[in-house]
């Protein structure tokens, strides 16, 4: 490329960054400016064609027609492409010993069924029983009384309650850990599924050879006052997707062993399973002090 090229392009650049320098709030000046410089130096290091920037315009506009209030493919979209993942590490510094953070994902749905100790979040949905129990501290290791855990994942067909297009509420709860921050609920286990991909961000996996598949995880948010809110997931120890997660979720720390016991094990709490085989698992969470 001639240094005349190079140079217009340039001038368009500066052009466009200079745009922003009345901007009256410092920090959308600093991001506006600083996307500028990015997103034109991702055109000119590819060389973007104005069809391909054509096909790019049409899969966002498809990418907003997918979206409604039951489906966000614009954070599928981000967590396909590792930025979910990467906001996450961005804002939640390692501290201590504190419970490492992972993506959203989805499927959160405000207003939770509550349930007490040792209740089941999973109302009718399918999949094998799971006992889940740990405790709350903060990082100088004193326990967290009252921290409200919510909890919620997919059932053993790979689908979240909010995906049957019905109004029923199911693998999903939240409960408080009591005073010397400990908690236990029954879940279901885990299992592998794909996110949603009979959408624009599902033809971009096909496109590049990509798998939709998550590996299997319970999501967890963890709230208590003076401390940073953690979301988390916990992930099935020997689960083949472990290494190539579609959202890129996966931490080491958070892999946890998902213990199956024989059919005719006695439960914790004394549950009647109709000799049927359950798991189990712990997950002690350290939550970090907040910004």
């Amino acid at each position: 490329m001639s240094t005349e090229q190079d140079d217009r392009e340039q001038q368009l650049v500066d052009r466009v960054v200079a745009s922003f320098e009345a901007a009256p709030d410092p920090r959308l000046k600093e991001v506006m400016q600083a996307l500028t410089r990015h997103l034109h130096a991702f055109v000119r290091e590819v060389r973007l064609t104005e069809s391909e920037w054509q096909q790019a315009i049409g899969f966002l506009t498809a990418t907003g027609h997918a979206t409604d209030q039951r489906r966000q493919e614009f954070i599928l979209l981000s967590d396909v492409l590792g930025i979910s993942m990467q906001t996450v590490t961005v804002n939640n510094q390692a501290y201590a010993d504190a419970t490492e953070a992972t993506v959203f994902g989805p499927f959160f749905v405000d207003g939770s069924p509550r349930i007490e100790h040792g209740g089941d979040i999973s109302f009718g949905a399918s999949g094998r029983p799971c006992w889940v129990e740990g405790s709350v501290t903060d990082t100088a290791g004193e326990p967290v009384a009252g921290a409200r855990i919510e909890v919620w994942e997919a059932d053993e067909d790979g689908f979240y309650d909010v995906q049957y297009g019905d109004d029923r509420t199911a693998a999903r709860g939240h409960l408080f850990s009591d005073d010397a921050g400990h908690y236990r609920f029954w879940a279901i286990e885990p299992t592998p599924y794909p996110i949603p991909h009979d959408g624009p961000v599902g033809e971009l996996l096909n496109a590049t050879g990509r798998s939709p598949m998550r590996a299997s995880h319970l999501h967890f948010m963890v709230e208590a006052p003076s401390l940073r809110t953690l979301v988390t997931h916990i992930f099935v120890r020997g689960d083949t997707l472990l290494d190539r997660d579609s959202v890129f979720g996966v931490r080491d720390s958070l892999v946890k062993d998902f213990q199956t016991q024989p059919p005719g094990t006695p439960t914790p709490d004394g549950r009647d399973l109709a000799g049927g085989a359950w798991s189990r698992v712990r997950f002690d969470i350290v939550l970090a002090p907040a910004p």
